[in-house]
């Protein structure tokens, strides 16, 4: 990306929003990142309909638009100017830049590109993380009833050696 469009990965990570169990990006977010309007945006891609199959892109619902706004993902329903927003998974979002020709949303492509792929890196981590978790908690998961039977150990012993005490003090 050029220096003076740096757009940083949070901002990105920011209008990544779960819809329908996929990633996804709405219109309105994609077209303020690609420096478009989003009129201009879900033109082209109306345009080139057979290159946004479903699990490229969808149009929201009528539920879907309730829970983006109830989650604060847009303001309002009115941020949307009466039009249903279409959701673009992570290969619909890479099938934009065969429809968007402007350099910055070839940038801008690249950088969101390189966020999904930064946020499968992390899901396979966090995994990993919640495996070695996993792993550990099974290994100590009988620990306890161990650590118990040493502390009854313990004061039978204890007890052993009061009595052994009073014993030798008669």
């Amino acid at each position: 990306m050029s220096k003076n469009t740096i757009i940083p990965e949070e901002r990105i990570i920011s209008k990544i929003v779960v819809l329908r169990d996929e990633k996804v990006m709405l219109d309105v977010h994609l077209a303020e990142l690609y420096g478009v309007e989003n009129r201009a945006l879900k033109q082209a891609v109306r345009r080139n309909m057979d290159l946004f199959p479903n699990d490229f892109m969808f149009v929201l619902t009528d539920a879907e638009i309730e829970t983006v706004v109830s989650q604060n993902v847009i303001p309002s329903k009115q941020h949307l100017g009466g039009a249903k927003p279409f959701a673009f998974t992570e290969t619909g979002v890479a099938m934009l830049s065969s429809v968007l020709k402007s350099k910055r949303a070839k940038e801008m492509n690249i950088a969101i590109m390189r966020t999904f792929v930064a946020l499968r890196k992390m899901a396979v981590n966090y995994q990993e993380i919640i495996g070695a978790l996993e792993e550990i908690r099974s290994m100590i998961s009988g620990h306890d009833d161990q650590i118990n039977l040493i502390f009854e150990y313990l004061e039978q012993f204890e007890q052993a050696k009061q009595k052994e005490l009073k014993q030798q003090n008669r």
